[in-house]
């Protein structure tokens, strides 16, 4: 029953569609089935034990209470070493917001920044999650295609077209979900060059720059005049396989730092504390796991992109980073929803359309290649089998 009770502002948000594809592939294994999960982005590694256990020393140390809003001093002050050391982000504590998850870092940088007459420039195909809290801002989303003969990296020149005096922020994921695609440095001087001074600020989503096959992507942040314009967010979610941790944090200058951490205390006080002592060891520990899994993620990457280019009428861009491949399968005269439907449906595969990340994602499907290798072996000969069939 619909219910006119409900705000209709409520209409503007929409879902993330991987779970829902996640909780149909569920219960198609709850009936017998054998289905292989490439549509989840999470990592399949298990949080590394020394971060376990510095959550276990803090819980037995009393450590389970409020903390500050924006986070514990001593996490903020890691967080500004490694942004130093990392980034190249000279920050402090006062310029940091430690938040449950990446997340709230998007919605409430639109609540801050965003309103009715605004547009806001976001990646499509991208992380649904951006036009979704765009609109419900009351600004207009702007998509900035990302197309596969550019290898998914931003057209400067149609971003240059984009850009006008209602423009008041742009998200720059890099590198990217769902495509993998990685913006040059030359890109992100140029992007830089084009907002300068001219009162717009840029989202930079760096939660998957630690995963990275190739050249080590640059934070915008650090160019000149560009700081106090930028909001870096990032997290331990894909870095340090702690999804169900919730845990991220944003970091901004002061002013927004300060209306930041008023939107958490009207809406969730405070990230966990033991979550933010466990993070502390994440980022000063041993790096040894990180190292393990972007090694494996690197393999996977190799076999799945050749694999998939040696299937006829598929052709897949090999991705600079992220744990993501985005083939195109538009030879084969379905929308990406069908070809994504049957494909979980006759063949056991769960992919996400690319249509799920925006109207440029159409003629694409996205795989997320955070499962074994093994796995991807198995998945890939369906893939193969269904797509001969189609032909």
């Amino acid at each position: 029953m619909k219910n006119s009770r409900i705000a209709e502002r409520m209409s503007l948000l929409h879902t993330e569609s991987a779970f829902q594809i996640l909780a149909r592939a569920n219960a198609l294994e709850a009936q017998g089935r054998s289905i292989i999960h490439l549509e989840i982005g999470q990592p399949d590694f298990k949080t590394p034990g020394n971060i376990i256990e510095a959550a276990y020393k803090a819980m037995s140390e009393g450590k389970t209470g409020y903390t500050p809003t924006p986070g514990i001093i001593p996490l903020r002050e890691t967080i500004v070493r490694y942004c130093g050391d990392y980034k190249g982000v000279k920050t402090c504590p006062e310029e940091i917001v430690v938040v449950p998850g990446g997340k709230p870092v998007m919605f409430f940088t639109m609540l801050m920044l965003a309103q009715s007459g605004d547009e806001v420039i976001y990646p499509n195909p991208g992380f649904p999650i951006y036009e979704s809290v765009i609109k419900f801002s009351g600004a207009k989303p702007v998509p900035m295609p990302l197309l596969q003969k550019n290898n998914f990296s931003v057209d400067l020149d149609q971003l240059k077209k984009d850009i006008n005096e209602k423009t008041k922020l742009i998200i720059v994921n890099n590198p990217g979900n769902p495509t993998g695609g990685m913006i040059k440095r030359d890109d992100i001087i140029a992007i830089a060059d084009m907002v300068r001074d001219k009162g717009i600020y840029i989202l930079a989503d760096e939660i998957y720059d630690r995963i990275i096959f190739e050249e080590k992507p640059l934070s915008i942040a650090t160019l000149p005049g560009m700081k106090d314009w930028t909001i870096i967010l990032d997290g331990f979610s894909k870095t340090y396989a702690m999804t169900g941790w919730r845990l991220g944090y944003g970091v901004m200058n002061r002013e927004l730092a300060e209306h930041m951490t008023m939107l958490m205390v009207n809406s969730a006080s405070c990230a966990a504390s033991m979550t933010q002592w466990a993070a502390i060891e994440a980022l000063d520990g041993p790096q040894d796991a990180v190292t393990e899994m972007v090694n494996a993620f690197r393999e996977r990457r190799d076999y799945l992109v050749d694999a998939l280019n040696a299937i006829n009428g598929v052709r897949c861009v090999k991705p600079g980073g992220a744990f993501y491949t985005f083939p195109d399968i538009s030879s084969f005269g379905l929308s990406s929803a069908e070809f994504a439907n049957r494909l979980l449906e006759e063949a056991g595969v769960a992919a996400a359309a690319g249509t799920a990340f925006g109207d440029f994602g159409e003629g694409f499907i996205r795989f997320s290649y955070a499962n074994s290798l093994d796995n991807l072996k198995i998945a890939v000969d369906r893939f193969d089998k269904f797509c001969r069939g189609l032909k």
